[in-house]
């Protein structure tokens, strides 16, 4: 009420679709003969906007809508996948493809490689397995920075991709191991 007060004019807007320019205390008088409140809708505009609305009812709406923009918002999160220097193909693999489904769900993820006792002697094998890691993600997600070896720990951040992300939804490429499907040989030609 203290923004009505300042302004000596408003736009006043009723709910038959009319709206005019008048002062604030007659807007106010002919809200309240409609049996209805006075709400500012745009404190900023020149002059300043009023609509003359059941005020309970508009609270409802607005809560109605902050749900509604809450339920269709999508929260980013970072999955973290922990290897070890010496981990082996199978348990990279596994983990690689719960990277590739992390990513296309729109998460990022931070591959760590975390270094016991002596291990952190060899810290470049668990560069070289986050530079791999990295590299086998590259159609699903783009590298934020290169590893970075932060105490015992040595760790890479993949954000998804954007632009190819809705390409990447097919699914994993087939394991190397697999021949590529081969057509059926052609019947031979008649003379």
């Amino acid at each position: 009420m203290n923004e009505f007060i300042r302004a000596r004019e408003v736009r006043a807007v009723f709910p038959d679709g009319t709206s005019e320019v008048m002062p604030t205390a007659a807007a106010l008088r002919k809200a309240q003969e409609l049996g209805l409140d006075l709400v500012l809708i745009a404190p900023t505009a020149v002059p300043p906007v009023a609509k003359a609305v059941d005020f309970g009812h508009y609270q409802y709406d607005q809560k109605k809508k902050q749900h509604d923009a809450k339920k269709k918002q999508h929260v980013v999160l970072v999955k973290e996948l922990k290897f070890r220097p010496n981990t082996d193909d199978h348990d990279y693999d596994f983990k690689k493809n719960h990277a590739i489904r992390f990513l296309q769900d729109g998460n990022r993820v931070k591959a760590v490689v975390q270094f016991r006792g002596r291990e952190i002697a060899h810290a470049d094998l668990g560069k070289k397995l986050l530079m791999r890691f990295a590299g086998d993600l590259t159609a699903y997600g783009s590298v934020e920075g290169m590893p970075r070896l932060e105490g015992r720990n040595a760790h890479i951040l993949i954000s998804p991709v954007k632009a190819a992300g809705k390409a990447a939804t097919a699914g994993p490429p087939p394991p190397a191991h697999m021949p590529p499907p081969q057509s059926p040989p052609a019947p031979p030609a008649q003379s």
